[in-house]
């Protein structure tokens, strides 16, 4: 018998049922909004980074959705760079929506929050439509240097 089993989704454990990662997309336009709910940890790095294969894959400007990011560690940044990455290398982008600072301080702290367009909504982020790589992205698609923070780039209230 083993005693040290992880928890599956939709789990109960004492007092309340354990809903790790919730995550759906939607087409809008040249987009897709990619809306994740929970929490993006080791555990649930790898649901999240099937759906956002299957994102970049059949379209080229991804939008997380941030707004419901409960918890966020830095297994999920390696899969959001990695991702933004290949999209970068075949002319898309990815851009972040509704993250709040308490639950994704990880985003300001590594500096990535800085380094990708950041809105304060999906609506907002569809309204300006694809951004530009920035200017210190390498033409192989790697990251270089972090630039000085723009106007997307400033931390949520």
């Amino acid at each position: 018998m083993n005693r040290y089993r992880r928890p599956g989704p939709g789990a109960s454990f004492a007092g309340g049922r354990l809903d790790a990662l919730r995550l759906s997309s939607e087409q809008r336009g040249d987009s897709v909004i990619v809306t994740i709910r929970g929490e993006l940890d080791i555990v649930t790095s790898g649901q999240f980074d099937d759906c956002l294969g299957r994102a970049r894959r059949d379209h080229g400007h991804v939008i997380l959705d941030l707004a419901a990011v409960d918890f966020m560690d830095t297994s999920s940044l390696a899969v959001i760079v990695g991702h933004w990455k290949k999209l970068a290398a075949a002319g898309g982008t990815l851009a972040l929506a509704g993250a709040r600072y308490k639950y994704t301080k990880a985003l300001w702290i590594t500096g990535l929050a800085d380094r990708l367009p950041f809105y304060q909504s999906v609506e907002q982020a569809l309204a300006a439509g694809p951004a530009a790589p920035p200017a210190d992205l390498a033409s192989d698609g790697r990251p270089g240097v972090a630039g000085d923070a723009g106007a997307e780039g400033a931390r949520p209230a």
